[in-house]
């Protein structure tokens, strides 16, 4: 069995930014991190690559590119978190033991949830961001569509940036306007939940486009399947069972933890790895810590959300080794830039409660072309150039009042 002081699950947006971060606060540091991807991917360009923008490679990179070289790496994957014992088990039946966890390893698109949905993808009209190669096919369906039925969807919270699924709608409507075809193509966007958006200021800012482009808003919709070749998508509301026929359909799929994070003593009743939301200290073992997309905090799922972990993480984890208290604190902030035309984007930046926490000294509730240029060039560099070497530019972290 393999030691090390610092074992990293999870080699994504969080798992590389945290192990940069340590590493940059103590170079001798022995740090592990097990991802068994080849590919790392930068996920908030898949919109772009869906709305026309970007061309699908300019959002992916060898995983080994991306990796500290002063980092021990494991090609596998998980099968079992044993925090009593302060081990972790991988797939291929060899284990890990650590000194201290940092868990990072993101959640599971359930695709498979969606009677039909698998089936679907990539044909017949379906497709999803969510995915790197079904990104560029709705680009295809964009341009390709000129009449009929266009759907978007959005499953229950919490899914990977909640603004993603009607940021592929604007997208798209921006480009049929463009065309001159809006007028003969019926939009619609089916939301689980209850709200266009959960921060109320930006719900607000955002409902002049659903008017401009003639999007209907069917709220308390949840896909509950699809039949490819009648192009048919059902979906569960309060009053019965509603079937729409679709010319498009772009599928936001449900979203969950992983089994091994369910499964594991980490996890809440709700299958989150269960921390305290300001320190991200697990809640039971004093020796853990997660972030990103797989731990419990009441957070925007977003690349944004980890980029202010890291570093929090980071100094936290070095106190507590050294015999002291966590320092630092996160505050909930999440950014999500809806991209509500091509050329301007509303650059959504909040917290816990909604609490708006704008990094500009600007409105952010108003779409700008200045926030576009942030989103097209300037958050893809920071997040190859900046998070993912351990430069905490726009995260440095918080400190927090010491107990007692």
């Amino acid at each position: 069995m393999q030691h090390h002081q610092i074992l990293v699950v999870g080699g994504g947006a969080g798992g590389i930014a945290v192990a940069r971060s340590l590493m940059k606060r103590r170079s001798k540091l022995d740090v592990a991190i097990v991802e068994p991807s080849d590919t790392h991917y930068y996920q908030p360009g898949f919109t772009m690559v869906g709305g026309g923008i970007f061309h699908k490679e300019m959002t992916a990179r060898p995983e080994d590119s991306v990796f500290p070289a002063a980092a021990t790496r494991y090609r596998a994957a998980v099968s079992s978190f044993e925090p009593d014992k302060n081990q972790v088990t991988l797939k291929n039946g060899d284990r890990l033991s650590y000194d201290w966890l940092i868990a990072a390893p993101g959640l599971k698109l359930d695709w498979d949830a969606v009677p039909g949905l698998s089936d679907a993808l990539g044909k017949g009209g379906v497709t999803s961001n969510y995915r790197y190669d079904l990104a560029p096919y709705t680009w295809e369906l964009v341009q390709g569509l000129k009449g009929g039925n266009a759907i978007f969807t959005q499953p229950p919270m919490p899914i990977k940036c909640a603004g993603a699924p009607q940021k592929a709608m604007y997208l798209s409507c921006s480009e049929w306007e463009k065309q001159g075809v809006l007028g003969s193509i019926d939009v619609t966007f089916a939301n689980a939940g209850p709200v266009l958006f959960g921060v109320e200021a930006y719900a607000k800012a955002l409902m002049p486009y659903v008017e401009r482009y003639g999007a209907k808003l069917a709220f308390g919709h949840n896909l509950k399947s699809i039949d490819g070749a009648a192009k048919r998508a059902t979906f569960a509301t309060a009053e019965g069972d509603v079937v729409m026929d679709y010319d498009m359909l772009h599928v936001t799929p449900p979203q969950c933890s992983l089994d091994f994070v369910r499964n594991s003593p980490l996890a809440n009743d709700a299958g989150w790895i269960d921390v305290d939301q300001t320190t991200l200290q697990h809640n039971k073992y004093a020796n853990v810590f997660s972030l990103g997309d797989a731990m419990s905090a009441p957070n925007a799922k977003t690349a944004a959300a980890a980029r202010k972990q890291a570093p929090i993480v980071a100094e936290n984890l070095l106190s507590v080794m050294g015999g002291g208290q966590p320092t630092h604190g996160y505050d909930g902030y999440g950014s999500c830039p809806l991209t509500v035309e091509n050329g301007k984007v509303i650059l959504a930046e909040f917290g816990y409660g909604g609490k708006l926490l704008p990094s500009f000294p600007w409105d952010s509730t108003v779409p700008r072309k200045a926030a576009w240029f942030l989103k097209a060039r300037f958050l893809p560099w920071l997040y190859w150039n900046g998070m993912l070497k351990g430069r905490e530019w726009l995260a440095g972290p918080k400190r927090i009042a010491a107990k007692g």
